[in-house]
């Protein structure tokens, strides 16, 4: 069963920072990696969208897999640490590979992302599904459990942050202005990524494994084929979608990460031409968003004990998708600061838009913490309901539904962002530098995408999160029986029954 004990610092600190190597691969892949391979290595947006988007769509039954195996897995390190263990010497390779392809025509390219991809991406799976399944075993403290979501949200951010500043403060600079356009500079970048990530996912596994003996098991059961294992996983999620609850959210979800796909994979092209922010000023504008959002996650557990879950996340819905289209549309209406518009700050002159951006993203990111941080949170909520309800912990099988929608839906959104290029006829190519080599109107038309049209979604997502209805005060005694059930099982099982894993 879950532990009863406040959970200490360090072990906080473990958890979370397994996180920061999956922030560091979500960045690897939803920023540079279709910039990389359509921009400079000039495969065509659409065939590299398609590729990226296909392999994210099939992986993500991976999610799904990981997360009915690992919930029902019996050995002496638990249900989900083996999976944490074997993933990132595998995971850091594949991701490494992706950005030093062994191929050049433009099918090879294809398929080359393809495959390296999905692998990347399943790897990826064996970690992610059990280590945020696992923060919902761990404890039924709501405080703890909403703490151990905001450490991962931090290092998630300080993950992407490190991908970031590495590459533009670092790599980039090492071939002269324009970094971003060289090939070249993206193998370094790519084996030190590689390897900061297997280090955060080793320190979380190894840094939480006190745990494992309070976690709960599972009982002995004969060895399933691989049928019986594809009607459990069925039985698993048809079990879970029982949940209106988990419903609701869910379908927030996969809303979100269609926007989430789609602008991830379109920031680098408007960092690069819609705002022309060169590698001597991009910084601040990279980290503000992950600046504000790690701000919003020291915050959020006394947020949640003021406001509760339900409006944290409703607020940050909202913010994000209000903030996401201000600056586009108001750049769209002519009512923003032109790009090259200087002003002086404390002596310093730079680009008038640079601060507002910065200032924009902040708020953006703070207001976007309390959703992120709740959203994790109050579907370990679900999970307690669900086994209130069915007498079954299924941690695996929820959050692999979370990750299947992420990925399915935000492959999706690569696909359309792959096609959106496509349709406005997006110049490719590492000689198109600036907006002065893209037609006004292909800019013009991937604001319209990036601002109003893919942010509208974001509003959309809050009508599904008004459906949730499960109560501070209705959890509170969901968790006093599960804690009296838990109690009598333990108290009429005989020693000898115990299992010993």
């Amino acid at each position: 069963m879950a532990t009863t004990n406040k959970l200490r610092f360090s072990f906080k600190f473990a958890y979370g920072v397994g996180q920061a190597g999956e922030g560091i691969f979500g960045t690897g892949l939803g920023f540079f990696l279709l910039f990389y391979y359509s921009q400079i290595l000039e495969l065509s947006p659409g065939l590299a969208g398609t590729a990226i988007g296909i392999a994210v769509i099939v992986d993500a039954f991976s999610d799904m897999i990981a997360g009915s195996v690992s919930d029902h897995w019996r050995s002496r390190l638990g249900r989900r640490h083996p999976f944490m263990y074997a993933s990132f010497i595998p995971l850091s390779c594949v991701f490494f590979l992706l950005f030093f392809p062994l191929v050049d025509s433009q099918m090879g390219l294809a398929i080359w992302l393809a495959v390296f991809t999905n692998v990347a991406r399943t790897m990826m799976s064996l970690y992610h599904v059990p280590h945020i399944a696992l923060a919902a075993e761990i404890t039924e403290d709501v405080t703890d459990r909403s703490a151990l979501v905001a450490y991962r949200q931090f290092f998630a951010n300080i993950g992407g942050l490190f991908a970031l500043l590495s590459f533009f403060l670092f790599f980039s600079p090492l071939y002269g202005d324009g970094g971003r356009f060289v090939p070249e500079a993206y193998t370094p970048w790519a084996i030190c990524a590689a390897v900061v990530m297997a280090l955060t996912i080793f320190w979380s596994a190894w840094g939480t494994r006190s745990i494992i003996p309070s976690l709960p098991k599972v009982p002995e059961a004969p060895r399933a084929s691989i049928v019986e294992l594809v009607v459990r996983l069925i039985k698993d999620f048809m079990e879970v979608a029982r949940n209106r609850n988990f419903r609701f959210l869910f379908t927030g979800v996969l809303i979100v990460y269609i926007m989430v796909g789609v602008t991830g994979t379109l920031d680098i092209y408007m960092i690069t031409y819609f705002w022309e922010l060169d590698d001597t000023i991009v910084l601040p504008y990279l980290i503000a968003y992950a600046v504000g959002n790690a701000l919003g996650t020291m915050v959020s557990v006394p947020l949640f004990a003021a406001w509760g879950k339900k409006a944290c996340l409703i607020f940050g819905g909202v913010s994000w998708a209000f903030f996401q289209t201000l600056p586009v549309v108001l750049r769209l209406l002519g009512w923003f600061p032109e790009n090259d518009d200087i002003v002086n700050l404390a002596g310093f002159e730079m680009n008038l838009i640079l601060p507002i951006l910065v200032v924009v993203k902040i708020i953006q990111g703070f207001a976007t913490a309390q959703a992120n941080v709740g959203y994790g949170s109050m579907m370990a909520d679900v999970c307690d309901e669900h086994e209130y309800q069915s007498g079954r912990r299924q941690e695996g099988a929820f959050f692999a539904a979370v990750a299947f929608s992420a990925k399915a839906t935000s492959g999706f959104g690569t696909v359309i962002a792959g096609f959106v290029l496509q349709l406005i006829q997006w110049p490719v190519g590492a000689n198109i530098r600036t907006a002065a080599d893209v037609p006004p109107q292909a800019l013009y038309d991937m604001g319209m995408v990036y601002g109003p049209i893919i942010a509208s979604l974001g509003f959309i997502s809050v009508l599904f999160y008004t459906q949730y209805r499960l109560t501070p005060k209705r959890h509170a005694e969901i968790l006093i029986e599960l804690s009296e059930r838990r109690k009598n099982q333990s108290d009429s099982t005989p020693e000898s029954l115990v299992s010993n894993n």
